[in-house]
């Protein structure tokens, strides 16, 4: 069978590329296509995805002339809320509105049929994937909806995968958001024949927009232990060097949009930093890290045992590093628990409530004095039995295994009932 993969930054790299690995190893054949920064081409993941037999990668500029792929990315950017949000966003609405959607779309229909071709001419069916495409994705949903209508008219299948998780047990969490109410920039998931999400807190984000049979609920590609395990095999050599006689302390900061209380973030950083023997690394988020004020702060920067990791250090570099993690609410921390690693829910630093804390409230840290009293014990008396088993178990059990630990057969099932549809 033949299938389409769309990818368009980290996340849906580092959470697809799972799908795509047990795709090919269950005899299938794929093309990748990168529609985000051109940089991604040289991910590991992808390095290591396109070496398999069956696979065909390509960065969207490759497949089109110079020309097309300049009038599909402008296309792009008039539809961009990232843009629009610039002090020039006025001027793009603007232009947007002169250079209509009617205008648009024989563009649009152009390079989803010249895709949808190349990938599936001369095959009987198929299915075409993209990740979580939302109200406000970089991609836009206009040229999305269109891929997705020319793919159903030529009997091919369409899902939506997971580009993440759900690190927050509430719903309120970003600057602006006042009403407790379905959120319609998930509403664009009605577009595809099915819609994968890998556990029930992110389902119910979804539930108002789509029927019941249009959501399938598969437990999580990414922190299943099949991939951490094939992870280990792929992930390049670790920057980071191990000391035995320190505390090692990773602290992973959350999407700047999201709000953060940032003065006490610093806070918490100089208190950990004040205990001797202790090392901590503060890893920004993967899209936005430039955001946040916390990396430019020059009382942080003149802390000795206080870095701020590069791009070359993967989370998963870290996260074997690390002896404890911090989390802002974060899904990346799912590794360590997975790994019976301590994480601590850092929720008095933002606006929500994590699922981390939710599921083991013996996580989280309510103040300042948490902090203290969590990490002198650590030094104390070391990192073993932090959880409670049980709790942590059912953690497993209902945010990362969907009900069973074959996670990924079930990704290829689903893919492949959608093929032949």
């Amino acid at each position: 069978m033949k299938a389409l993969f769309f990818l368009r930054h980290y996340n849906d790299i580092d959470h697809i590329s799972p799908v795509i690995f047990k795709w090919i190893t269950s005899g299938h054949q794929c093309d990748v296509v990168l529609i985000g920064r051109k940089k991604f081409r040289h991910d590991f993941r992808v390095e290591f995805l396109s070496q398999l037999d069956g696979v065909r990668v390509a960065h969207i500029s490759e497949i089109f002339s110079p020309l097309e792929y300049a009038g599909w990315r402008l296309q792009m950017l008039l539809l961009t809320d990232n843009v629009r949000r610039l002090f020039f966003g006025s001027l793009v609405s603007a232009l947007a509105e002169i250079y209509h959607a009617e205008k648009r779309e024989p563009l649009w229909r152009h390079i989803a049929g010249k895709l949808l071709t190349r990938s599936f001419a001369g095959t009987n069916g198929g299915v075409v994937i993209f990740d979580w495409i939302e109200r406000n994705s970089v991609i836009c949903v206009e040229w999305v909806e269109v891929v997705i209508e020319m793919a159903g008219t030529m009997g091919l299948g369409t899902v939506s995968l997971p580009h993440g998780d759900s690190p927050h047990a509430n719903q309120l969490i970003r600057r602006g958001e006042w009403k407790v109410k379905p959120d319609t920039v998930f509403s664009a998931a009605r577009i595809f024949d099915k819609l994968v999400v890998p556990n029930e807190l992110c389902a119910v984000r979804f539930r108002p927009f789509l029927n019941e049979q249009a959501i399938a609920v598969l437990g999580s590609p990414r922190f299943c232990e099949e991939w951490l395990t094939k992870l280990a095999e792929i992930l390049p050599p670790s920057p980071l060097t191990r000391s035995e006689n320190q505390l090692k302390i990773v602290l992973f900061l959350r999407k700047a949009n999201f709000t953060t209380f940032w003065e006490e973030v610093s806070e918490a950083v100089h208190l950990i930093a004040a205990f001797p023997r202790v090392n901590l690394i503060i890893k920004p988020h993967t899209r936005s890290g430039w955001k946040q004020s916390l990396t430019k702060d020059s009382s942080i920067k003149r802390l000795s045992n206080v870095s701020v990791a590069g791009d070359d250090a993967h989370s998963a570099h870290l996260m074997d590093w690390a002896d404890v993690i911090i989390d802002l609410a974060t899904s990346v921390v799912f590794e360590a628990v997975r790994a019976n690693k301590p994480v601590l829910a850092a929720d008095y630093l933002h606006a929500g409530r994590s699922a981390i804390a939710q599921y083991m409230p013996e996580t989280e840290l309510r103040c300042r004095d948490d902090v203290y009293i969590k990490i002198d014990r650590f030094l104390t008396y070391g990192c073993d039995a932090f959880y409670i088993e049980e709790n942590r178990q059912r953690f497993l059990s209902e945010m990362l295994d969907g009900g069973g630990i074959d996670v990924l057969p079930r990704y290829v099932s689903l893919l492949e009932e959608s093929a032949n549809k």
